[in-house]
């Protein structure tokens, strides 16, 4: 059984969605039928009412099995009343003949309102019984938090180098108030950390206080803590926070003090005085007088110490036989003490043999349930769950529905969630730029973590940690959130909204009308019925398609459709019946052409259509676009269209009309054009300069002869971040330099005669600057004081260079720095020893005298690059570590 604090708050966040949803029917459908608009306000009079009832249970902490039930009702109510509402919308799409059902949809919602009366009816008369139960589950959680306080020093294993470092800083002379927040996930240790630290630094200070802050106290609560019971001061009764607060001031005032406020949930505790959750501590990242600790899980080998060491309390050795289930246990843990703990508590008291090892292995999921016998590790985990608001708690839970194993692209998520309408819009803002933030907050309240960074500091990829994606698994399969398929599963439930095929081969034959989602993650077949009447998410890429599915021609309430990696060569005309289309995501097809039906799309936001050719022998070559109507601009709604074809056989018709149609896309944030003809350049520029979002620009030239004309440009896009341009180019452009937020450069093929560096060097914020056969010159200079921010440098086919000079005080920030193909440089960047942040030099095909002499034990330039921890230099693809 799920923990009925995180059933509870599913539900809440269910209701919350769906009043929104609700308001927005209403207001949308303003000619609704009389008595069909009357049931819709009753509907959201019911659910505000039972909505208040959740967070009064919510905030009496009402815990009982009896409470859970009740929940599960107001959940399949809430679901029902989204299927009516979707149900309707379908009859606005003129298919309802093909819908069999029973009733009307204002029957559908008078039996759901009659069903919401009876349960509020319900909850109603347990109401006069809940005063009886208690909240063993809360009692719980507090006593595996406060556990470390009196456990010693057993369990701490791989915490002693950050403790003598928060030693440190806590003992240094201070002439002010300095704070360190300890952040991390649940279950890495943190209070046991800080309670080494603490104990170790008390005696040191004229006062010194420990206080668990805990949700449920507020800044009164903690005041009065501080001020009554741990200085034992004299407050007049009625005191409020501005009186305590000034009262403990003065009380610290000339005094040299440690106070540590553990369990720190809310901002404005934290404020009034003057821990836990990561997103508090960021908020004050900006003032210097602030320290962030973030506590990282145990390396491979301090958790395998550990592991055996709860294990194995004899002796801390594993028996022979269990190495390898151990490693398999431990990579569950990923590192994460808490687990590694409780995991080793719970075999240490098994029969140490690989059968009954595996059994816990391959039970974890269930063992970690409230009953089970790893529950305490879900009480710590699901704490952080359970503390978001209704808006994250289903975002968060949307990862449940990805393979372990497969890390989730940053921009995929954000429209997974925009097209599941988890995203609540704000004024100002994108949905995409909204749903950015919604990521943000869940990676800095550790739930979330980065799996691979892009090279602006933005996650590239993301992923949950082993233990909480187990739990999370449990509490959708519980909710009805989604119904994850590994194995033999047959008979799913009709009530499944969502659908992850983690298998081979999929046959959905049964009668499934309330899924809304369906992925696929499987490398086998999968085929879609036609019953998936309601559903908004489509993703199945990957799998082996051949042809476009024609059952697709009727999920007419579509909002998401990726067939990314397919065979598929084709997109059949109906696809313009899909008029709530808002991601098109043919990325690594076979389509170079997509109807003109398209166009009737008008939510369309992302439009997707490339592949990239590794067949090609010519590398310029290597993106393949599509063919677009020339009437593309109508598209109003897109913010990313890639990659257009800008060529075709009437040069001056219709290639020219569809680029000059571009200047209609004001909302676009990404453009990707290839096979740009010198004569459409023009053209091109004045369409861009009537784009003020555009964030990234991506241009190729008709071939490695054409040159890119883009001079024409006086207006630039000003938020513009990323520039591509790929093509011979006259002279670079002068409107690039203007251009303050620019981030990434990747000039290929250009030839410029002139000196690139000189024009890019001054832009503020330039982060990482390619040029592959760019420049035509037999020199690079990088003058002092210049890129300020470049972390990445690469420099590739630059077949004249022969030297590279780079002053002192010049590419401050430099981590990065790529040389490949430079068939004339011999020598090392002059300078490069001055590059102190260089971390990593990355050599490609150069001549044997540029690395002969890097290397150890005479190399001329060895003495230049020692400081530089990672050196490797690949001679057709054989590796040399040069470190």
């Amino acid at each position: 059984m799920v923990d009925p604090e995180i059933t509870g708050g599913i539900a809440a966040s269910t209701l919350s969605f769906l009043l929104v949803k609700l308001d927005a029917f209403a207001i949308r459908e303003w000619k609704l039928q009389e008595n069909i608009k009357k049931s819709v306000q009753n509907l959201g009079c019911e659910l505000r009412n039972i909505q208040a009832m959740l967070r009064d249970a919510d905030s009496k902490e009402e815990r009982s099995h009896q409470f859970t039930v009740w929940i599960k009702e107001v959940r399949d109510q809430a679901y029902a009343i989204e299927d009516a509402l979707d149900l309707f919308k379908l009859k606005q799409e003129s298919v309802w003949r093909r819908l069999k059902l029973r009733h009307s949809i204002n029957d559908l919602i008078q039996d759901i309102e009659r069903s919401l009366q009876n349960i509020q009816r319900t909850k109603e008369r347990y109401r006069s019984m809940a005063s009886y139960s208690t909240n063993a589950g809360n009692n719980t959680y507090l006593h595996v938090r406060v556990a470390p306080l009196f456990i010693g020093n057993v369990d701490t294993v791989g915490i002693e180098e950050p403790t003598n470092k928060l030693v440190s800083w806590a003992l240094e002379p201070k002439q002010r108030l300095e704070v360190m927040f300890v952040v991390g996930m649940a279950g890495l240790g943190k209070t046991t950390l800080v309670h080494s630290v603490y104990e170790s630094v008390k005696q040191n200070f004229d006062c010194h206080v420990w206080i668990t802050a805990s949700k449920s106290k507020t800044k009164l609560d903690i005041l009065w803590t501080f001020l009554v019971e741990k200085f034992g001061c004299t407050i007049t009764q009625g005191a409020d926070v501005v009186a305590l607060t000034h009262k403990l001031r003065k009380f610290l005032h000339n005094k040299r003090y440690v106070i540590v406020l553990d369990d720190l949930w809310v901002k404005d505790v934290w404020e009034s005085i003057r821990t836990r959750r990561g997103d508090i501590a960021n908020s004050w990242r900006d003032d210097d007088s602030v320290d962030i600790h973030m506590l990282q899980p145990l390396s491979p080998e301090r958790a395998e110490k550990l592991f055996y060491k709860k294990a194995f309390s004899r002796n801390g050795r594993c028996p022979s036989g269990l190495e390898e289930v151990s490693k398999s246990i431990l990579q569950k843990c990923d590192g994460l003490p808490l687990g590694i703990i409780e995991i080793g508590r719970l075999l240490s008291i098994k029969a140490p043999t690989k059968n009954e090892w595996k059994m816990l292995h391959d039970s974890l999921e269930s063992e970690l349930r409230v009953s089970g016998g790893l529950s305490n590790i879900t009480k710590v985990l699901s704490a952080s769950y359970n503390d978001l608001p209704f808006h994250l708690k289903y975002c968060f839970l949307y990862m449940s529905i990805f393979p372990e194993t497969s890390p989730v692209k940053r921009r995929r998520l954000i429209r997974l969630w925009i097209a599941e309408g988890f995203v609540i819009e704000k004024g100002g803002k994108t949905s995409e730029e909204v749903g950015e933030e919604y990521l943000n907050e869940l990676i800095d309240r550790s739930l979330i973590k980065v799996n691979e960074m892009d090279f602006d500091g933005r996650p590239k990829s993301v992923g949950v940690h082993s233990l909480m994606l187990k739990m999370i698994l449990s509490v959708s399969r519980e909710e009805n959130f989604c119904s994850v398929c590994t194995g033999a599963e047959r008979n799913l439930s009709e009530k499944t909204r969502r659908l992850s095929i983690q298998k081979e081969d999929f046959d959905v034959s049964q009668d499934l009308p309330c899924v809304r989602t369906f992925f696929s993650f499987g490398i086998g077949k999968v085929k879609i019925g036609s019953n998936f009447k309601l559903l908004k998410v489509l993703d199945i890429q990957g799998t082996p398609l051949e042809e476009f599915p024609g059952v697709i021609k009727d999920l007419l309430l579509l909002r998401y459709l990726s067939l990314r990696n397919t065979n598929i060569r084709s997109i059949p005309g109906t696809l313009g019946d899909l008029h709530h289309l808002e991601t098109l995501d043919l990325k690594q097809t076979l389509v170079t052409k997509v109807p003109k039906a398209v166009l009737q799309l008008e939510k369309l936001r992302h439009l997707l259509v490339y592949r990239y050719n590794m067949e090609s022998a010519l590398p310029f070559d290597i993106v393949q676009g599509f063919k677009a109507p020339k009437r593309i601009g109508v598209l109003k709604n897109l913010q990313k269209l890639s990659f257009v074809k800008a060529s075709g056989q009437h040069r001056m018709s219709r290639e020219h009309r569809m680029i000059q149609g571009l200047d209609n896309l004001t909302q676009l944030r990404k453009l990707g054009i290839v096979e740009l003809a010198k004569e459409h350049g023009a053209s091109l520029c004045l369409s861009i300069e009537k784009m003020p979002n555009l964030h990234s620009l991506n241009v190729t030239s008709l071939n490695k002869e054409e040159p890119l004309e883009l001079d024409a440009m006086t207006n630039p896009p000003p938020l513009l971040q990323r520039l591509y341009l790929k093509g011979p180019l006259n002279r670079f452009p002068q409107w690039a330099t203007s251009l303050h937020d620019l981030e990434r450069i990747r000039l290929k093929w250009s030839s410029l005669t002139e000196n690139p560096i000189a024009a890019l060097q001054n832009l503020p914020n330039l982060t990482e600057l390619q040029l592959l056969d760019a420049y035509t010159g037999t020199q690079l200079d990088f003058n002092s004081g210049k890129f300020p921010k470049l972390k990445i440098l690469d420099l590739q086919q630059l077949e004249q260079v022969r030297s590279i000079m780079m002053e002192e005080g010049t590419l401050p920030c430099l981590q990065k720095l790529i040389i490949s193909h430079c068939s004339r440089l011999v020598q090392v960047p002059r300078g490069i020893d001055k590059l102190i942040h260089l971390q990593m030099l990355l050599l490609y095909d150069m001549p044997g005298t540029f690395v002969t002499g890097l290397r150890k034990n005479g190399g001329q330039f060895r003495r230049l690059v020692h400081h530089i921890p990672c050196i490797h230099s690949y001679n057709q693809a054989q590796l040399e570590d040069l470190s």
